[in-house]
């Protein structure tokens, strides 16, 4: 280290140039001494990381000045028109340390304490000063509270994540271990001394800290040597203005992954509640016709086309129960050259109900089998009351893929594995359509993929071209082309197709559905197996074994009075459309702010986290836009924060809490009341977290006041202009006045 003659000669050195001030920097060990020196030297912020390691006691070298030029020449410094190079003196902070070298010749001392520990404070008074003014009694002392930045950084999430894999004895700075501003400033009025906070984390107070302790040094040093006339004037230190914290950032909005297309693949596999079979060689295939006419119209046309009968009456047709099952049956080759399809015995088992083997059954043994049966007869049919029959309708099809197609009842095991009799749309295909093809179109259909390891391009071609499935063509041809990443695109594109289309004729239709709600203001029409796929808390209604399961399937031809209703209570027409909205398409509908909250209550009912999810950043979108608009969202803040917390959209809460909390001054002006009958809990968090926080408003206003005097002292030490015209001397009066003064006479 340099010694104290280095010093001197230094000074007389520069004394043509400028002048030369020696800064000795003291405190506890860890307060951010070292840190404050390197960031006045090298003027640059330190990271979180860096600050956040572990400590190793180290000193700033006073040879850095001679050995780095940089350095040196950072040291130079203009206040108040005065050429200045500051010289920083680090030292130990150990208290049994002799430190008298470091004192000697000094011009300036800062008295370092750490903002969060008061105990640095405490040893301020009690042994650093008295050992300042044993060894530099009239050397100008400022107390400088370091680390600022923990006031607001010892809630912050990256900060305490620090400690989270750390020694247990390290632990977060604490809010009860925070040393606010008042406390400090009456230390520092105790002890008669300035008093200054600085950051090197977000560089505050680090320039403004050495300018006023230049400004002391060179104050005391005219006053110590009065008769010297080359120095300039120079103001005493200034007040800090008050560091004001940032401005807490708004929460991030977490949606979880979508499942969509992964329910379509459990509709597709479980095969609960099918409607319609599709039969090609000796293999059935069971599928959905709400799902068929959204994935493929012109089948699902075809079909319906097809089944439109006037001599038949649905309502004669037995109806399915909540519990009915899907069809997977073998069935006998069909004749290609008749023209008419007929079945093996083994299919005929399967397809059609041996009516003469329930008659002799005894009547209690019927009754049995019709309670584990889903089959029941439609009660607006009488003729068949008695017995199991149901008519049949079979119509023969002009079309190379499709042979005929029929409405029958099918013998199966529903999904709790009992049998039961459920009427199904029977679809006979040709053999241009292979089973192996025919299970690859049925895939792609409810999941966007195909193997094409279990069946070939050309079987899956063949089958797409006659069944209409042009998007599957296009996949096809890019496999064959050796251009599958084109395929996402043409995956991307089928989806959205099938998120509107299952919105248009799922929701918006009704077509095909087969389960009613009865909701608080109207009914609702759904289709079962999507909200079984789809909800969790539907599937388990709908499959066990509670009063939902029973329910009748909804038919066009139905009498009111003879559907079934699933009742939903306290749930509006709108709300559960809204619902559905997201279950048909994965996506959220257009809401209204105050309006989601009953949306939410439903969703937090049917255990649908993701829909939660989806409301929660949607609002908060909406209310992002208005206030980039230059609008403001405090009452919807307010309206919406308690039902959030009570119905588990934890984010949206959290959201309308800091959104309360930085804008605290304005929700008190506009809403006193609405604020007061918040729970205690969220009114003493708004009161903590407001932003800017109370010390600050206190220096603030301390500050102004500050600032306010010394104008005041500034505008008074000023002289004062005497005014010619206004002169009491006559000798001094002007031309106009003496003018004035002649004409005056002369009258």
């Amino acid at each position: 280290m340099a010694t104290a003659a280095d010093a001197c000669e230094s000074k007389t050195h520069l004394g043509k140039r400028g002048e030369l001030v020696k800064c000795v920097v003291v405190g506890d060990t860890a307060v951010g001494k070292t840190r404050l020196i390197c960031a006045r030297a090298c003027n640059k912020k330190v990271s979180l990381s860096q600050l956040l390691n572990t400590h190793v006691p180290t000193v700033w070298a006073i040879d850095q000045y001679r050995i780095y030029k940089e350095v040196l020449e950072r040291s130079w410094e203009v206040v108040d028109g005065v050429n200045v190079s500051l010289r920083l003196w680090d030292t130990f902070g150990d208290h049994e340390k002799d430190r008298r070298f470091a004192y000697g010749r000094s011009d300036v001392v800062l008295l370092c304490f750490s903002i969060g520990n008061p105990k640095s404070l405490r040893n301020c008074k009690a042994m650093w000063l008295p050992e300042i003014r044993r060894f530099c009694p009239n050397t100008p002392v400022l107390l400088v509270g370091c680390k600022n930045d923990l006031r607001f950084m010892y809630c912050d999430e990256t900060y305490l994540s620090y400690f989270k894999d750390r020694n247990p004895f390290m632990r977060p700075t604490k809010e009860c271990d925070l040393v606010m501003p008042d406390q400090a400033r009456a230390i520092a009025s105790e002890l008669g001394l300035p008093y200054y906070e600085t950051s090197v984390l977000t560089y505050y107070g680090v320039n403004s800290v050495f300018e006023n302790a230049i400004r002391a040094a060179l104050v005391s040093r005219r006053q110590q040597r009065f008769w010297l006339a080359g120095f300039k004037r120079v103001q005493r230190p200034l007040l800090q203005a008050p560091f004001c914290p940032p401005k807490p950032c708004y929460p991030d909005m977490y949606v979880s992954a979508s499942t969509y297309f992964e329910n379509f693949q459990t509709l597709y596999s479980r095969q609960a509640y099918t409607d319609v079979i599709f039969i090609t060689g000796s293999v059935g295939f069971s599928a959905h016709r709400f799902y068929i006419a959204a994935a493929a119209p012109s089948l699902a046309r075809l079909i319906a086309t097809a089944t439109t009968n006037s001599d038949i009456n649905c309502s004669d047709i037995g109806t399915r129960s909540s519990s009915d099952c899907s069809m997977v049956s073998s069935v006998g080759d069909t004749s290609a050259s008749g023209g008419s399809s007929y079945h093996s015995e083994e299919t005929e088992c399967l397809l059609d109900v041996d009516r003469t083997h329930y008659l002799r059954l005894s009547n209690r043994i019927k009754e049995k089998l019709k309670r584990r049966c889903s089959f029941q007869l439609s009660s607006t049919s009488s003729a068949y009351s008695n017995d199991l029959r149901c008519p049949q309708f079979s119509r023969e099809i002009y079309h190379p893929a499709v042979q005929s197609i029929s409405v029958e009842q099918c013998q199966g095991m529903d999904h709790r594995g009992r049998p039961c009799v459920s009427t199904q749309t029977v679809v006979t295909l040709t053999k241009i359509v292979t089973p192996n093809a025919m299970r690859q179109c049925l895939c792609f259909i409810y999941t966007g993929q195909i193997d094409t390891r279990l069946c070939s391009l050309q079987e899956i071609r063949q089958a797409a071209e006659f069944l209409d499935l042009p998007e599957l063509l296009a996949f096809i041809h890019n496999i064959h082309i050796h251009e599958e990443f084109l395929n996402n695109d043409v995956r991307q594109q089928y989806r959205q197709i099938i998120r509107s289309r299952l919105l248009e004729l799922g929701l918006n239709q009704g077509l095909y559905a087969d389960v009613h709600f009865l909701l608080d203001d109207g009914s609702c029409p759904a289709h079962r197996p999507l909200l079984m796929a789809r909800c969790d808390v539907m599937d388990a209604m709908f499959a066990g074994d509670f009063r939902e399961s029973s329910a009748k399937v909804a038919s066009p031809n139905f009498l009111p009075s003879t559907i079934e209703f699933v009742q939903m209570p306290g749930v509006s027409e709108t709300t559960f459309r809204q619902l559905l909205h997201y279950i048909y398409t994965d996506r959220v509908p257009p809401l209204q702010t105050i309006a989601c909250v009953p949306l939410v209550e439903l969703a937090n009912r049917l255990c649908l986290s993701r829909l939660v999810q989806l409301i929660e950043s949607y609002m908060v979108t909406e209310m992002q836009r208005i206030i980039d608009a230059g609008g403001e969202v405090t009452m919807e803040c307010l309206m919406l924060l308690e039902p959030c917390q009570i119905h588990n959209a934890d984010q949206l809460a959290e959201w309308c809490l800091t959104y309360l909390s930085t804008n605290y001054n304005m929700t008190c002006r506009k809403a006193p009341k609405i604020l007061k009958t918040l729970h205690s809990e969220n009114q003493a968090h708004l009161a903590h977290h407001r932003w800017p926080p109370v010390w600050y408003l206190k220096e603030r206003d301390f500050y102004d006041k500050y600032v306010a005097e010394r104008k005041k002292e500034e505008g008074l030490s000023k002289p004062l202009k005497r005014s010619r015209n206004n002169s009491g001397c006559l000798c001094f009066v002007g031309k106009t006045r003496r003018g004035d003064d002649s004409s005056y006479h002369s009258v």
